[in-house]
């Protein structure tokens, strides 16, 4: 019996001993630390998220518009900036004449009234088209923004000559490698545009093209994400951080971080020493394939004191002056 009591205390001493050591609160905030927004798509047209799949056309299930602007255009781009974003998310596919059209899906049929796939246009034949004709937030009784969008889509070289003192972050949608030699082409070409390329992510084979041309380029792999936040979660009570989390962006949902060791300050630090920071995510969800944000004042409020890293948003126009106290800027009236 003594010999089960002396195994239990000794049990119940290295759980308490593995808490504190891994105890969150143990280290102090960063007496620096700096919260930094991530406005994905800029300020565009938010959409629920019930039974979402990777092929969803999004625009055929907005929520009310609250506002006129969609999404990847430079004038989204332009108020997500005005609302305190420090860097603004867009997609991009190559066209059929060697540029970049700025837009996120596949093919046009979603949003457009075009068909095919985005990159098997000409940059003209894009900007020919209407980007608001499939929006809709009744099912198809109503398209607010139909016609009034023509010629909206633009091209990165637009983008970026528009708001040069901008941060951007590039989402390729494929994984053909010759769009990372496209960017660090544009980026060589174009070195006045350098600061304003801030990172990458999407495919891994025109990510890491794109990093291993553009020194200092911000990029990470999907796959690299998930086995670093399982390899943490499965030895990181160690105090050891995985190869996958060491000199990147590790982006990490709210409602996992507070399962992850050390969550936040002790996380941080060991990130940090490892060269790496957060960008903090919105709740993940099961069978959503898309990326939730921090989009309401709720999910605001559970960014902990002193956090040193980045906040993705789909909503800039509400979390940036909530957070920043910024005016909210001047966002044009939803149609109709």
């Amino acid at each position: 019996m003594k010999r089960r009591y002396l195994a239990g205390a000794a049990i119940l001493a290295a759980v308490a001993a593995g808490y504190l050591y891994n105890a969150g609160w143990r280290v102090a905030p960063p007496e620096n630390g700096e919260l930094r927004l991530i406005a994905h798509r800029g300020v565009h047209q938010t959409f629920h998220r019930d039974e979402l799949a990777s092929d969803t056309c999004t625009a055929e299930r907005i929520d009310p518009p609250r506002h006129g602007l969609l999404e990847n255009t430079i004038p989204s781009m332009q108020a997500a900036f005005a609302s305190g974003a420090d860097i603004v998310e867009l997609d991009v596919h190559p066209t059929t004449d060697g540029q970049f059209a700025v837009m996120h899906d596949w093919s046009v049929d979603c949003r457009t009234e075009g068909t095919g796939e985005t990159r098997a246009h000409t940059m003209a034949q894009l900007r020919a088209l209407d980007i608001g004709h499939g929006y809709t937030a009744d099912g198809g009784r109503t398209y607010p923004f139909r016609g009034t969008r023509i010629g909206g889509m633009p091209e990165l070289r637009e983008v970026l000559s528009a708001m040069p003192a901008g941060k951007f972050l590039i989402n390729f949608k494929s994984r053909e490698a010759r769009e990372g030699d496209m960017l660090a082409d544009l980026v060589s070409a174009n070195p006045q545009w350098r600061p304003a390329v801030w990172g990458a992510y999407g495919g891994d084979e025109p990510t890491f093209r794109a990093a291993a041309r553009i020194d200092g380029l911000n990029v990470w792999s999907r796959r690299g994400l998930i086995d670093c936040v399982v390899q943490y979660m499965a030895l990181g009570w160690t105090g050891w951080v995985p190869d996958p989390c060491r000199d990147t962006k590790v982006m990490i949902p709210i409602n996992i971080a507070p399962w992850l060791w050390g969550w936040p300050n002790l996380l941080q630090a060991r990130l940090a020493e490892a060269g790496s920071q957060i960008i903090l995510l919105g709740p993940y969800g099961a069978g959503d394939p898309g990326t939730a944000g921090i989009d309401d004042l709720g999910a605001l409020a559970r960014i902990p004191e002193g956090f040193d890293g980045y906040v993705w948003t789909n909503r800039i126009e509400v979390i940036g002056p909530a957070l920043k106290g910024l005016e909210p800027p001047q966002i044009p009236d939803a149609p109709g």
